[in-house]
């Protein structure tokens, strides 16, 4: 009965460093500064039908001290506190510690989407500054990946109200 119970404690305590060492490694990734994530410009792609696409480039920096790996993107675009276009890319790459990329995804704008921005608009005030929302996820990583969102406003000259849709 000796032996069973020995090995039963070499095992307790086995299991409890393991327990130990893991914590801290996590603890130590919980440690890490946020992506800065930003939206660095949109570009116009051939659409389908009734809807639009643009290049959605996402400037990515990492303020850490080790390198971060992705595996996909997912993005959604709010504009002036209303929905108006989504996407994803399988794109992957690593964001170097202490350096950046600029990741391009596609995004979808459906007539619907254009529709509402218009009706809101619909009141005949001049634009000069529409705000915008993004939020999406970088995959990947231990933990599933990094969520992110960048807010701003985009200033027209002289509120002419030139949105480009």
């Amino acid at each position: 009965m000796q032996p069973n119970h020995a090995r039963s404690r070499f095992l307790f305590l086995i299991t409890a460093l393991v327990m130990l060492f893991a914590f801290s490694g996590c603890a130590s990734l919980l440690n890490r500064d946020s992506l800065r994530v930003s939206v660095a410009g949109i570009e116009p792609l051939e659409g389908q039908g009734l809807e639009m696409r643009f290049a959605v480039k996402l400037r990515v920096q990492n303020p850490n001290d080790t390198a971060v790996n992705f595996d996909g993107v997912a993005l959604d675009l709010d504009v002036n506190g209303r929905s108006f276009a989504s996407g994803v890319s399988p794109q992957s790459g690593t964001v170097p510690r202490f350096g950046e990329v600029v990741v391009a995804v596609p995004v979808t704008v459906s007539a619907v989407s254009v529709a509402r921005q218009a009706l809101g608009y619909a009141s005949g005030d001049s634009v000069s500054k529409v705000s915008y929302v993004a939020r999406g996820k970088l995959a990947g990583g231990p933990f599933g990946g990094t969520r992110f969102s960048d807010s701003g406003t985009i200033d027209f000259p002289g509120g002419n109200g030139a949105l480009g849709y």
